[in-house]
């Protein structure tokens, strides 16, 4: 394992961000991974913090409202684009998505939540706000384009009390 600040995990998270993560969280004795390819990494309230949207009609959703952290592991060097695109299009309401794709869970060295240890790059992160989005606030064109359904998202911010590669 190597430990990497809040700055040096910035290209490989950002460049692999956009062809997907993996956004795992646990609730109970649940564990449950989606697919993103949206979030902000960021400074704020003197803290390194990555924030993801998730909507209101994921599974993921029902989880991480009701939980304290998360975990995202990034496939940096890791051929995961089934995983990811089965991740993306499949509910853990019906199964679970982490056996169906052969992932393997590790334990967290601070938080809960697990990561996925295919991938090689890791954040956990501890829930410190959690916003509704405002659709009257948004612009036009990306309500439009991102929201033609109302499916408006659930904005949590993460504070990064851990990054690593593993």
């Amino acid at each position: 394992m190597k430990e990497i600040t809040f700055q040096e995990l910035s290209e490989d998270l950002l460049t692999q961000l956009v062809k997907g993560a993996f956004l795992t969280v646990k609730s109970f004795d649940k564990v449950n991974t989606m697919t993103i390819g949206w979030g902000t990494l960021g400074y704020i309230w003197n803290k390194p913090v990555f924030m993801v949207p998730v909507r209101y009609t994921r599974h993921t959703y029902s989880m991480i409202d009701r939980v304290e952290s998360f975990s995202v592991s990034v496939p940096v060097d890791q051929d995961l684009k089934k995983a990811l695109a089965f991740c993306g299009t499949k509910s853990g309401r019906d199964m679970d998505k982490i056996k169906e794709c052969g992932l393997t869970l590790a334990e967290s060295q601070i938080i809960d939540t697990p990561i996925i240890a295919d991938c090689a790059l890791h954040l956990e992160c501890k829930i410190v706000y959690k916003q509704a989005m405002e659709p009257g606030t948004l612009s036009r064109d990306i309500r439009t384009s991102s929201y033609p359904n109302n499916d408006f998202h659930v904005l949590y911010y993460g504070e990064i009390v851990k990054a690593y590669y593993k």
